[in-house]
């Protein structure tokens, strides 16, 4: 039996900053080839974030480390890569979760946003949750659903992604 691709970015250098944190779902096969999140071209992650101001430009998934210096960080519910998230077991959603949560007790980041209503749903047993601020915080980390930037999420278009991001980052930066 193969041995699962899983993503190698560590979390730690990603979660270390005390200001909003962009969970993706799982790292897709390209992100797992290049150790850059969100690797896929035509992700709509690195084109939302300056249309959103948490960039002053777009960003390459290279340069993935120059979100710290705008006080963001990336990383994932589930560390195994896949095609599509679809090919992910709800226990696997769950364990990822039940993982993020002691990540984020111990780096205590003040907001953490996840990238998939539908990943934020299983990964933290909330059915009702929809795309926005969470009631539900994780110690002092606040939570956020955010749209899937994934290609096969079409029902989101790159302005209402921003816009969505543009929410967070008032909230997270304290911006009327």
């Amino acid at each position: 039996m193969a041995t699962p691709l899983t993503c190698r970015i560590p979390v730690q250098r990603l979660l270390l900053r005390n200001q909003p944190r962009s969970c993706g779902i799982n790292p897709g096969l390209m992100t797992a080839a290049t150790d850059h999140h969100f690797a896929r071209p035509g992700n709509r992650c690195w084109p939302v974030l300056p249309a959103a101001d948490f960039t002053p430009r777009l960003l390459h998934p290279a340069e993935q480390q120059e979100l710290l210096d705008h006080g963001c960080g990336i990383t994932n519910v589930v560390p195994r890569a896949t095609a599509r998230a679809d090919e992910l077991s709800a226990e696997e959603y769950r364990e990822g979760g039940r993982l993020l949560a002691e990540k984020l007790a111990r780096l205590r980041p003040r907001w953490l946003a996840v990238a998939g209503v539908t990943a934020y749903r299983v990964a933290f047993d909330d059915k009702h949750a929809r795309v926005g601020p969470q009631e539900r915080t994780l110690g002092a980390t606040r939570l956020r659903a955010l749209p899937n930037p994934c290609g096969l999420n079409a029902h989101w278009a790159a302005t209402t992604m921003a816009e969505e991001h543009g929410r967070l980052r008032a909230a997270a930066f304290g911006e009327p």
